[in-house]
């Protein structure tokens, strides 16, 4: 069974808490990103995402030069980088989330999203499949050099 840290994305953007709204939502449009951890010293203190920063932010009436702690979800999921990804995609359906912050004692390692895990799905299931073509070919051959 594969574990969370052999697919999560390691080199994720974050944002410090003492990051404005205007630098956040600049950083999700240089990256094309819609999520972002906030830390403060490398602990994950929440997450804010584009949705965060355009409802409690900017809907909200809040001038683009306040702190992110101000918007940012407090109430977050985390995963433990040794779970499986079967655990991940159990609490991104029953969560109906696309993200889960990857956290060891309070420090965030990275993120985990679906599209992590469908791409490593992806090329799991095609190099089986190539393998199984493999195999068959090799195997109409020998049979094809017994006759």
């Amino acid at each position: 069974m594969r574990k969370i840290k052999e697919i999560m994305s390691s080199s994720c953007i974050t944002v410090s808490k003492d990051n404005t709204l205007y630098e956040a939502a600049g950083l999700m449009d240089q990256h094309n990103i819609g999520f972002l951890p906030v830390v403060d010293q490398n602990k994950l203190i929440g997450v804010i995402t584009d949705r965060d920063l355009v409802i409690r932010g900017y809907a909200a009436k809040k001038d683009g030069t306040i702190a992110v702690t101000e918007v940012l979800t407090k109430d977050y999921i985390t995963i433990e980088p040794d779970a499986t990804v079967d655990e991940a995609a159990e609490i991104m359906a029953a969560e109906q989330i696309r993200r889960l912050p990857v956290v060891s004692n309070g420090d965030l390692l990275g993120v985990i999203s679906l599209g992590d895990m469908a791409i490593r799905e992806i090329f799991v299931n095609e190099a089986g499949e190539a393998l199984s073509n493999i195999s068959e070919h090799n195997h109409s051959a020998s049979s094809q050099i017994q006759h």
